[in-house]
Order: C-alpha cells, then sequence, then structure tokens
C-alpha cells in the first residue's frame, strides 16, 4: 500500500482529454520534443574538468546522449529500469497482473520509480567515479546538473508516449542515429580541430565521401576501399531491415455480425519489435561504461573489463565487444582472438534479445491470452469456429510463441552482424533506427489517413483494432 501511495504522488505528464490526438498536434509536440533534445544535446556541463567517457563516444548512439553534454545519461536509466523490472516480473520475483489496469499503473509506477532512483544513483556514479570529473568543489553542481537533464529526458520520453509519435526513447535513438551518419558521411573537421577542406590534399577527412575522393587524388586504393565499403555495408544493412520488418504472419478473421466480410490479423516475424534490441544494446554499453568507470577507480582493471584508449582490451567488455571483421579482411589483419570474439558478440546479443523477447510479451499484454482478448472485444472471430475468445488463443498461441523466440534471436543475429561489419555507426543503431522509423511511417500514414477521410475514419474505429506496443 505504501508503494502505491508513494507512486500516486510522483510527478507525470498528463494524458490528453481526447480519446485521438489529430495528426497536426501529434506531430508538433513530436518535433517541440525532438528540438529540445537537440538544445540539450549542445548544452555541456558547467563544472567539467575532465570528459573521461568521451573516449566512449560509440556508444552515445545506443543510449541517447552526448558524454560531457547536461544529457550525459541519456536514456540509461529509463532502460536500466525497464530491464530490471522486466527481470523481476518474468521470473515470478516480482508479482504484478500486467494484464489489469491498475497492474498496468503499478507496473508502469515501479518503473518511473526505478528510472528517478537511477538518474541519481548514476549522476553520483559518473562524477564521483570520475568519468565526468568535476573541478574542485564543484562535484555537487555537476551532480545537479546531470540529474536535471536524467528528468528532461524521463519527462520528454513521457511527453512523446503520451502527446507524439511513439515513444522518446526511440525518437532519440533515431535522431542520435541520424546525427552521426550525417558526419560519418560529411565530416570535415578532424580531431585535433582542423579544416580538411582548407587543405584538401594533405589534411586528412574523416567524412567518407570526403575520404574517397581526397583518396582518388592521393592514389591511395586501400582507404578509398576501405571507405566505399564502409557505406556500401550501411546500404545494405538499411534494405536487409526493411525486408526483414515486412515478414509476418496473416491469421484470417471474420465479422460476426457481417457474414462473407474478413480482415488478416498480422503477426510480425519480430513480433516484440525493436525493444529487445535497445535493452541488450544498452546492457552492453552499460557494462562497458560501468567497466570503464571502476577500472579509474580502483587503479586496475576489474571482472567488467580493462581499457585502452576506450576499447576493451579484456574482460565480459571484450568478449561482448564487436570487432570490425570486414576492415581487418580488406586490410588483412583479421586475428584469430577477433574470430572468438565475433562468436560470443553474436552470442550475447541472439540470446539475451530472446530472452528479453519473451519477457516483453509476458508483461505486456501481447501473449496469446491478451491478443485473443483484443480480438474478441473488436466483433472478430476465427474464420470456421464459433466465437470463443478460447479457440482464438489456442490457434494464436501455435504462432505467437514460436514467433517470440525466432523474432528474438533473428533480431539478436541481424544486429550483431550488423556490428562485426563496421557501418558508418554501430550496426545495431541502424537496425533500431530503420525500424523505429518503418514503425513511425506506419503509425504517422494510418493517422493522417484517419484525420484526411473523415469516413475512413469512422469505418476504421469500428472494424479494425490498431496494436501498438507501448516501449519502455
Amino acid at each position: 500500500m505504501a508503494l502505491k501511495e508513494l507512486i500516486q504522488y510522483l510527478p507525470e505528464v498528463k494524458k490528453p482529454v481526447e480519446k485521438k490526438l489529430a495528426f497536426n498536434q501529434k506531430l508538433k509536440w513530436t518535433l517541440i520534443v525532438l528540438g529540445f533534445f537537440f538544445v540539450m544535446y549542445n548544452i555541456k556541463l558547467y563544472g567539467l574538468s575532465r570528459n573521461a567517457l568521451e573516449r566512449f563516444d560509440f556508444l552515445s548512439t545506443i543510449l541517447g546522449t552526448d558524454f560531457g553534454a547536461i544529457i550525459s545519461l541519456g536514456i540509461g536509466p529509463i532502460v536500466t529500469s525497464s530491464i530490471i523490472l522486466q527481470l523481476l516480473v518474468g521470473s515470478g520475483i516480482l508479482s504484478l497482473d500486467t494484464k489489469s489496469e491498475e497492474g498496468k499503473k503499478l507496473f508502469q509506477g515501479i518503473q518511473k520509480l526505478g528510472t528517478m532512483f537511477f538518474i541519481v544513483f548514476e549522476a553520483c556514479i559518473f562524477v564521483l567515479m570520475k568519468g565526468l570529473e568535476a573541478n574542485p568543489g564543484f562535484e555537487s553542481v555537476v551532480i545537479f546538473q546531470l540529474i536535471l537533464g536524467g528528468l528532461a529526458i524521463m519527462f520528454m520520453d513521457e511527453v512523446v508516449a503520451k502527446w507524439g509519435f511513439g515513444s522518446g526513447v526511440s525518437l532519440f535513438i533515431v535522431a542520435g542515429v541520424a546525427l552521426q551518419l550525417f558526419i560519418g558521411l560529411f565530416q570535415f573537421v578532424g580531431a585535433d580541430g582542423s579544416n580538411c577542406l582548407i587543405n584538401f590534399g594533405e589534411t586528412p577527412c574523416s567524412g567518407r565521401i570526403l575520404v574517397i575522393i581526397q583518396s582518388i587524388i592521393n592514389g591511395d586504393p586501400t582507404s578509398a576501399l576501405l571507405a566505399f565499403a564502409v557505406i556500401l555495408v550501411t546500404v545494405l544493412i538499411f534494405l536487409g531491415v526493411v525486408w526483414a520488418q515486412s515478414l509476418k504472419v496473416e491469421i484470417p478473421l471474420s465479422y460476426d455480425r457481417l457474414r462473407g466480410y474478413g480482415v488478416k490479423w498480422p503477426l510480425q516475424f519480430f513480433y516484440a519489435s525493436v525493444l529487445p534490441v535497445i535493452l541488450v544494446a544498452a546492457l552492453a554499453a552499460n557494462m562497458q561504461l560501468f567497466g570503464s568507470l571502476f577500472e579509474t577507480w580502483l587503479g586496475r582493471p576489474t571482472f567488467l573489463g580493462g581499457f585502452q584508449n576506450g576499447q576493451p582490451v579484456s574482460g565480459l567488455a571484450f568478449w561482448i565487444g564487436s570487432p570490425n571483421l570486414l576492415q581487418a579482411a580488406i586490410t588483412g589483419s583479421l586475428l584469430t582472438s577477433q574470430i572468438f570474439q565475433a562468436i560470443f558478440h553474436i552470442l550475447f546479443y541472439a540470446v539475451f534479445a530472446m530472452i528479453f523477447s519473451i519477457f516483453w510479451v509476458k508483461t505486456t499484454g501481447m501473449d496469446p491470452a491478451g491478443q485473443a482478448k483484443n480480438i474478441a472485444s473488436s466483433g472478430l472471430q476465427m474464420a470456421g469456429f464459433r466465437k470463443d475468445p478460447r479457440i482464438i488463443e489456442s490457434v494464436l498461441s501455435r504462432y505467437i510463441f514460436p514467433l517470440t523466440v525466432m523474432g528474438g534471436l533473428a533480431i539478436g543475429l541481424l544486429a550483431s552482424v550488423a556490428n562485426l561489419l563496421g557501418a558508418l555507426t554501430s550496426g545495431t543503431s541502424i537496425l533500431l533506427a530503420v525500424m523505429i522509423l518503418y514503425q513511425l511511417y506506419q503509425n504517422i500514414a494510418k493517422q493522417h489517413s484517419l484525420d484526411m477521410n473523415p469516413t475512413m475514419r469512422k469505418m476504421m474505429e469500428t472494424t479494425f483494432v490498431r496494436h501498438e506496443s507501448d516501449y519502455a
């Protein structure tokens, strides 16, 4: 009871009064939050002396952050809270009936409470363990800024979930991936701050398009091939994910009141959507971050890993890391240790993506019983059978669990292989961005069509059921 009373006093973003918001209103709030995200992305922490986490810039896209900025915590606290809560509920340690309305509210309240705890905890850890080292006397100031930034991310995620399209977690990941892709293609400022366009023939560029042009001018075919291979791999990953996203199983249903009419209920191959990969990628990123923090704090490597120049060289962080196999193969520097590292990386992603898929389906009402209830309440039934939710559930059981397991394994496999090929940004980031944008496009297209055509809106409201995944 004390926990329920505490959750009632937690600050929250109010839901809109309207049952369904208009397209323009959703778009407005989504763009407002995106604008605030980019503004905060460029606000640096006041009182910061040294940014030891800057070497982990390759993890920033997954965590929706920019280390050294006021939003250095990114989506880490949100995802960490979600992972722990799902494991507790999925394993039965924490008994919550997520199928009831009260159970869902309690689940979301505990998740928000956990997010707020991890915001404070991670802010203190980042500063006290000198990942984000503050100037003498400014430790509390930097921690306070990190907490403010973490709370802002949490509430912006809630605004998008209730007033916009999709979720803030997804939006921040897509924004980060888009920025990294643009930088990876057209970056003309080097690590030392020099502008390669001023002295194009001698100053090396980092943007792959510019590298290709520069390599052709300087007669360096190896560098041109590497840059071209990175762009090609990125394009192939995009196309592969779009194709895989279109795979689905369609269950034929009929209307109990309209004889001769029916619809097909789609079950996507990636049934649990992108969330399992978000959780796995965030788990791996947190392991590497905290491994580095503990190494800096203790002055020696731990079982989480040892690091050199931001790259893991030992421990768990090394084995779950992703070597650039394509670059190693082109340059002839492929090592046996990299092959074993790649195998462990694939197994880690595939197995944990499958586990998180199962937990997510069981805790969000996407299981056969929950889907059967949705179908029956919409006036649909299995074609050729009498109207009985138990019959619908039995038929769905043949597909949902296999799709959950196979889809989780497949999406983990796809993400890990994409990581190993060395795209412009991490393969996981690209996969997440494509799948999030695909779902966002479907959501926006459906919303737009309903707003533009009142007749279609009325028909859709009475004959179709829209199923949306509620991201953590």
